[in-house]
């Protein structure tokens, strides 16, 4: 990708002006009251498991980010717009997505709403479907087409390899992608790593903040920029001069944008990825062999305390395999003690997570 020009470098301004100027026209999100939206009954776990579930169907359509975006926004438009009941919530979020996938996506991606309910495994009919899109787009005045975050992302991306071409090798970084200058299109002498890659992770940042109440009280824009100000802070020292140029750009108050920033940053640590999702697992063999030693003296305590010893070898194995298959209790042990003993014993080996 060539580094854009002062050309190049405009249109990106008109870009971010016209996506402002829609923002500003039709962000509206519903506001909870009491722990429900106000003025319906859907409460704020609903909404939360909805949006959740909203991400699961994208990537089972294998729909873009973009439209997993403009349908969660067509959907909280909706909802600060009219009071909706629980029991319409599914499929108004179902066909809010069908609606952005309408606009953002290829027909050959989509292909029948039949089909879509087939794969998502609702009991919608494809009658009820087209009754709702016909009240979203009756109640939204049929313009749907709303800057989202995900949208914001890029756009910041384009100006941060446009303005800032020396963070180029920067913004490359952290994506798990291999890049090789030997197979650069510009040479093996171009020390530019190719853009978009960190975009991916600020994506998939933003989508995770969507499904969080909190951060819907900030515009699309400013929880993109609050985003990519954190990666910037760790992954360039020359940050602060390059997010002030952003902020002026994008028009959004300061004091608002640290409320967002600081909200996002706490957020996204609060989220639970105990481990990678390539981490590598250690079979400890001592501790499997410490349990099925305890648990081997309980049941030849228990067998000693019923006949006093006196059972040979073959008793043993017919009693070890009534237990196996449950057919009589192990004299010796109440039943809570046997239930105990099962509990502490776990039939799978302990993991461990591999020390670096």
């Amino acid at each position: 990708m060539k580094n854009p020009g002062a050309v190049e470098s405009r249109r990106l301004a008109i870009l971010l002006e016209a996506a402002l100027l829609r923002e500003d026209r039709l962000w509206k999100v519903p506001v909870f009251k009491n722990g429900c939206i106000q003025g319906a009954d859907i409460s704020l776990s609903q909404h939360h498991e909805m949006i959740l579930w909203l991400g699961e169907m994208n990537r089972l359509f294998q729909f873009c980010p973009e439209t997993f975006a403009l349908g969660v926004c067509v959907l909280n438009r909706l909802l600060s717009t009219v009071k909706a009941q629980p029991k319409y919530l599914k499929i108004i979020a179902f066909t809010s997505l069908v609606l952005a996938a309408k606009i953002n996506e290829e027909d050959e991606v989509i292909g029948s709403v039949k089909d879509l309910v087939v794969q998502s495994g609702c009991n919608f009919s494809t009658a009820e479907i087209l009754r709702m899109e016909r009240i979203i787009l009756d109640k939204l005045h049929w313009d749907l087409y709303t800057a989202t975050p995900v949208d914001f992302i890029h756009i910041f991306h384009a100006l941060l390899v446009s303005g800032h071409p020396h963070l180029i090798p920067s913004i490359g970084l952290g994506s798990g992608v291999s890049w090789d200058p030997a197979t650069d299109p510009a040479g093996p002498g171009h020390q530019k790593r190719p853009p978009g890659f960190q975009a991916a992770l600020w994506t998939r940042q933003v989508q995770h903040c969507m499904a969080c109440h909190q951060l819907w009280q900030f515009k699309g824009s400013t929880l993109a920029l609050a985003i990519i100000t954190l990666e910037l802070e760790a992954l360039t020292a020359d940050w602060f001069s390059v997010f002030t140029d952003l902020l002026k750009k994008a028009q959004i108050d300061s004091s608002e944008f640290i409320h967002c920033k600081e909200m996002v940053d706490e957020y996204l640590h609060s989220l639970e990825f105990s481990l990678p999702t390539n981490a590598v697992y250690i079979f400890d063999s001592a501790l499997i062999q410490d349990e099925e030693q305890a648990w081997g003296q309980h049941l030849r305590q228990a067998r000693r305390e019923r006949d006093g010893g006196q059972q040979g070898d073959c008793d043993e194995y017919y009693d070890g395999f009534r237990c196996l298959y449950n057919e009589e209790m192990t004299p010796g042990l109440e039943g809570n003690d046997v239930v105990s003993l099962q509990k502490n014993v776990s039939p799978c080996p302990p993991l461990h997570p591999a020390v670096n």
